[in-house]
């Protein structure tokens, strides 16, 4: 009977390397496995639904109504395809974008408390700093991919029911078709800033609270009080400083002559938004006693 005799083992030296360790997962490694289980969500799958088939049947009922002269390019909805973009930009800025957004990132942590998986999230091979910065680089993705779905089906279908007329600015110069399109595409854009903040502040109220219905609901409610507040006159360097008013920058675009000022103060009033919630949500995550769940 032959007996199975056990491999030699050499000791490491200098030219021999010894077996290597495994390699921890890094933050590459959780944003995969948190995008993975994002786009399982129904959603994560319904809210981008929602952004692409809304658009289109938004604009079949306008072209079947009378134009909503009261807000802006409302007007002229019936007379370019580039101003139907605008119109339902104006009104996602309002309401949309907040709640949409807040879907993922105002669970995002929150859900992990609810169901009691922080200490199955925590491994030896993943670090609390690098689930915090996986989860909230896959919320912001979200946010972009959420935004470029939205803008692409309302500026595709508005073209494609209405047409590629020439534009009307706000200071009534006319603007040719094809800077048009580059106009409105930008104005989209714009409003790319203070959505990751929105996001950032989501992330803030899914970690504070701990709560999926605060981190959901909470971002659309403090964005409501904004608006109010912001349309309040007299109030001085408040609104400037407001996460919604940044939503309203890419008005300076269809001007002659044209203003950038705004664009960029928008962006620097998010980027302050975005960092300190995200600061706050980091600070308040590593403090936390999680042990029990």
């Amino acid at each position: 009977m032959t007996t199975a005799r056990a491999l030699p083992t050499t000791p490491a030296g200098p030219g021999h390397a010894g077996p290597s360790p495994a390699r921890p997962a890094g933050v590459g490694t959780a944003y995969r496995w948190e995008i993975t289980k994002l786009a399982a969500l129904v959603r994560t799958r319904a809210a981008l639904a929602a952004a692409l088939v809304l658009p289109p049947l938004v604009v079949l009922v306008l072209n079947g109504q009378t134009p909503p002269v009261d807000t802006l390019y409302g007007r002229y909805v019936h007379d370019s395809g580039y101003a139907v973009p605008l119109l339902l930009l104006g009104f996602a800025t309002q309401f949309v974008y907040p709640l949409l957004t807040s879907l993922v990132a105002g669970d995002i942590f929150a859900s992990e408390d609810h169901f009691g998986t922080w200490k199955t999230v925590l491994t030896r091979s993943v670090s609390r700093s690098q689930v915090f910065w996986a989860k909230t680089l896959a919320a912001s993705t979200f946010a972009v991919v959420l935004l470029g779905v939205l803008a692409t089906s309302s500026i595709v279908s508005s073209l494609l029911l209405v047409g590629h007329q020439p534009l009307t600015g706000l200071t009534g110069q006319t603007i040719a078709p094809g800077r048009a399109l580059g106009l409105v595409a930008a104005a989209w854009a714009t409003d790319l800033p203070p959505l990751i903040g929105f996001t950032a502040l989501a992330i803030l109220l899914s970690v504070v609270s701990r709560n999926p219905a605060v981190g959901v609901v909470g971002p659309v409610v403090i964005g409501f009080v904004m608006s109010l507040v912001g349309s309040v006159g007299g109030i001085g360097l408040l609104r400037p400083a407001l996460l919604t008013t940044p939503l309203e920058s890419w008005h300076g675009l269809f001007t002659d002559p044209s203003f950038h000022g705004v664009i960029w103060q928008g962006v620097a009033v998010s980027a302050v938004w975005t960092a300190v919630c995200l600061f706050l949500a980091y600070s308040s995550l590593r403090r936390r006693d999680i042990t029990g769940g």
